[in-house]
């Protein structure tokens, strides 16, 4: 099913394909700062393969596109986002180069992240990934701004999918990470990649941090990116915006207690699709990417189990003051 508006394609018939690097993630448990850790959870960590997996959880066909390395850690990975139903065969195993892995580090302020990711598989991914034909018969492509931050190869990657005669849409997630740059332009190549897409996520606070105090609202993004046909401004815990053309919706977030937000951006990205794709209306989709985002804030993982789909439905076509009172239990 294609859903349009105003007859734009916004995403085609085909499966999602997201691109985009997966590492192994370890975590204290029970949370702690790591200097009082005792025990190490280990897990996966990836914001496309995060989106894949929740897509699959919604029914949408998907398809992952990444490199491991020929170690345990990419195996493992490999076969956790298999497990939910996400099409990995093209994924790559570099025999010459590790899986990366993260740390998190909770703590009173948040959470930091430890990355060891450089000379990894997924940072020598280039443009050659998109020349494939499950890519280029793909409904939508995924992409976040992590993966330019990567290397110079996975920027040519981005700036490739991002052409102007590309044969698919483009979903890109900015995702600032502010560890990924040193001394490097992140403001610029962000601001210029999202403008190519066809839609676009960034977060109020993300747009802020990038592109200075005059970005107040979801207005002054949309001035700021004007090329996406799409643009979803989240704005944390109080509501998001999707820009259809000129023409905005917003849909204030359920109240939810919050065990851990890592992950949720990229849940909100993966509902915020998948209603898009099924049903073309901006408001269910931002309802759904809600719902989706409140699974990820409930775990201490990045991927959390979803309402039962009555429930969903239910809160999908709810009125507005139902919506208002909703609260995930």
């Amino acid at each position: 099913m294609t859903s349009a508006h105003n007859g734009r394609r916004l995403i085609g018939a085909g499966p999602v394909v997201c691109v985009g690097e997966t590492m192994a993630a370890l975590a204290p448990e029970p949370v702690a700062p790591l200097d009082d850790a005792e025990l190490l959870r280990l897990d996966i960590a990836g914001a496309e393969s995060n989106v894949a997996m929740y897509l699959a959880d919604h029914g949408v066909p998907v398809r992952w596109i990444s490199a491991l390395g020929d170690d345990s850690f990419g195996a493992r990975i490999r076969r956790r986002v298999a497990s939910f139903g996400v099409d990995v065969t093209g994924v790559r195993t570099d025999p010459t180069r590790p899986t990366g892995l993260l740390i998190k580090n909770p703590g009173a302020d948040g959470t930091r992240v430890l990355y060891y990711r450089r000379g990894s598989a997924a940072s020598a991914l280039g443009p050659d990934v998109l020349r494939s034909t499950a890519v280029r018969e793909a409904g939508l492509v995924h992409l976040t701004g992590i993966t330019p931050a990567l290397s110079a190869s996975c920027l040519a990657l981005v700036e490739e999918a991002l052409a102007p005669d590309r044969p698919y849409p483009v979903s890109f997630d900015v995702n600032h990470r502010a560890a990924l740059w040193p001394g490097r332009p992140a403001p610029e190549i962000l601001r210029t990649l999202a403008d190519r897409a066809d839609l676009v996520f960034v977060g109020l606070d993300e747009a802020q941090a990038l592109w200075g105090p005059t970005m107040t609202d979801a207005a002054a993004v949309r001035a700021l990116l004007p090329g996406p046909y799409t643009l979803v401004i989240k704005d944390g815990a109080r509501e998001a915006t999707a820009y259809l053309g000129p023409v905005p919706y917003s849909v204030p977030a359920p109240r939810v207690e919050v065990i851990e937000p890592v992950g949720a951006g990229d849940a909100f990205a993966a509902g915020f699709l998948a209603g898009l794709r099924t049903n073309g209306d901006p408001v269910h989709a931002l309802r759904l990417g809600h719902l989706t985002a409140a699974s990820a804030l409930r775990v201490t993982a990045d991927h959390g189990p979803l309402p039962p789909g009555a429930r969903l439905r239910e809160l999908l076509t709810a009125d507005e003051e139902t919506w208002a009172t909703y609260q995930p239990t």
